[in-house]
């Protein structure tokens, strides 16, 4: 049935959602009576529709991480997994110098790249930023489960945080960057996913992306670094607009696929 509609992991999902049913590996399962197999086929239903795998589980996986999902939250992609990883490193690495690492991430979603990096760097002061009051409730139900320290804040990354101007160590963002005319492919991303988390407004899709940059440019201290994901067409124009917002060292890195996926940049 999955295999018919479409499901890209049609086995694992299969997997994935008994075991959301049992509530622990198949191996352990207790013995299948009718209800429970009618229960499963509903699930099964569900998926075969493409609602996404996390929003029947209400759970997704990051980085070394489990996130609650729901609707309104942007489902988290191993892409920005490496784009975590690279904030993760940029924090580690001011932590090992000997202070405490100041981090932002801007439009922050589920808070998934904001927990990596404030459960893999302890200690580290970290702030996250959204705008959508569906993805901020997603947010504080990860936040108060995995790091209640995280600062979570309301509001709009082109102007989010000035009293920190001048003192961030990291700012990371996974930003909305789709342009108006490209759909996406997948029916779990283009049906499910909220547009506010794909689209990033004018013709290129990078109004949101110029205004991460802009914010970027004035968080940081100098030698903070800046990492933003964007689509993989998109690495040249993403240069040009970090350079012109007057930061440095701008190198574009790629994702597992070897797919230009995130901007890296410090401030002199």
């Amino acid at each position: 049935m999955l295999t018919d509609a479409g499901v890209p992991s049609p086995a694992v999902d299969a997997r994935l959602l008994a075991e959301h049913l049992l509530g622990g590996p198949l191996v352990l399962a207790p013995a299948v009576d009718t209800e429970l197999l009618a229960r499963y086929a509903e699930l099964v239903r569900r998926r075969g529709r493409r609602e996404p795998l996390q929003h029947i589980t209400g759970t997704m996986a990051f980085r070394h991480l489990v996130l609650h999902a729901a609707p309104g939250a942007f489902v988290s992609r191993p892409e920005t997994e490496v784009v975590a990883g690279v904030a993760v490193d940029a924090a580690g690495a001011v932590a090992a110098g000997g202070r405490i690492p100041v981090v932002v991430d801007l439009c922050t979603g589920s808070g998934a790249i904001a927990l990596a990096v404030a459960t893999e760097v302890p200690g580290s002061v970290v702030h996250a930023v959204e705008l959508s009051d569906a993805a901020l409730a997603v947010a504080r139900r990860n936040v108060a489960d995995l790091a209640p320290d995280v600062h979570l804040v309301a509001g709009d990354a082109a102007t989010a945080l000035p009293e920190l101007d001048g003192t961030v160590d990291v700012v990371v963002s996974n930003p909305p960057y789709i342009p108006p005319d490209a759909v996406p492919v997948d029916v779990e991303v283009r049906e499910h996913d909220p547009d506010v988390a794909l689209y990033g407004g004018g013709p290129d899709g990078l109004t949101v992306p110029r205004a991460v940059v802009a914010t970027a440019a004035r968080l940081l201290r100098p030698g903070g670094v800046l990492v933003m994901e964007h689509a993989e067409v998109q690495s040249a124009a993403v240069r040009e607009i970090v350079r012109a917002a007057g930061l440095g060292q701008v190198t574009t890195g790629v994702d597992l696929t070897g797919r230009d996926r995130y901007v890296s940049a410090r401030r002199g």
